[in-house]
């Protein structure tokens, strides 16, 4: 305990940090769920009344299922493409640190800009994208004022954005994989795709799930993007179960109900979490 104390000192500083802006929060996000207060009077015990105020709300059932969605469909965005960029950086020979620094850019730009800047691409008049469609003599879209379109088109901005950090942790990944492995495959006559089945995603496959299941947990969360772009329409097709949970709290005056709300999301989070932990855990045993 002498010989260690300096870094247990480090080390309280770290846990008191958490202490006071991660764990003491979710606490009262607990106790706020079962309380009705204001912030004034003495805060009044009611049960599950703020629970049951959720479940009646018409947005409660759309929330879940959008997010669902999203989270469905930037898995099969935000997660395969940038394996695929990875694949693709990691056979160059040339321009491979250029290129990293570019698909990596998007992360470094704040999250309002990039949704902003997909703002004006989505525009119906003058966007970037019907432009794009209107030269290969295409309709234009209502990309986000329209309920079949206003999801995925989230989608995209998402995936444009976070891109680069899934990218970068594959691509080191791919570096680890023994050089002699490829050669021994391409000696005996295997292409870039026996490769890739044969090789590459065995050899990586434990971070691959790693990855799945850190992408389910951010992807549920989302928030910026149906905030700024669509403030959960049309007809409530972008409503997500955060952004739910901003209404109750800042524009239904309910924030004892959002804290409900964010409860239930929480428990669903840590069965992916234990997930996570669980397969951290046997890859270091």
């Amino acid at each position: 305990m002498r010989r260690n104390l300096t870094a247990y000192g480090f080390l309280c500083g770290a846990l008191i940090c958490f202490a006071f802006f991660s764990w003491y929060p979710m606490v009262r996000q607990v106790i706020l769920s079962f309380q009705k207060t204001n912030f004034v009077d003495a805060p009044e015990w009611v049960g599950l009344k703020n629970f049951r105020t959720v479940f009646s709300d018409p947005a409660f059932a759309p929330a879940w299922i959008n997010t669902a969605m999203f989270t469905l469909l930037a898995l099969l965005c935000g997660y395969v493409i940038p394996f695929i960029t990875a694949i693709v950086l990691n056979e160059l020979r040339h321009a491979r640190a250029y290129l990293r620094f570019v698909v990596y850019l998007p992360v470094m730009l704040p999250p309002a800009v990039g949704v902003l800047l997909f703002q004006w691409f989505y525009n119906p008049d003058y966007g970037l994208f019907n432009q794009v469609l209107g030269f290969f003599h295409l309709p234009g879209l209502q990309w986000l004022n329209s309920s079949g379109t206003a999801l995925i088109s989230l989608v995209i901005v998402s995936t444009w954005m976070n891109m680069g950090s899934g990218t970068l942790i594959y691509l080191a990944a791919l570096q680890t994989i023994p050089s002699e492995l490829y050669e021994a495959a391409e000696l005996d006559g295997a292409g870039l795709f026996k490769r890739i089945r044969h090789i590459t995603i065995p050899q990586t496959k434990l971070i691959l799930l790693v990855m799945l299941l850190l992408q389910i947990v951010a992807t549920m969360q989302v928030f910026i993007e149906p905030y700024l772009l669509t403030g959960g329409g049309p007809e409530n097709s972008t409503v997500t179960v955060v952004y739910l949970m901003y209404q109750y709290a800042f524009n239904f005056g309910s924030l004892n109900a959002g804290n409900a709300l964010g409860l239930m999301l929480m428990l669903v989070l840590m069965v992916f979490s234990a997930i996570y932990l669980r397969v951290s855990r046997d890859n270091t045993v």
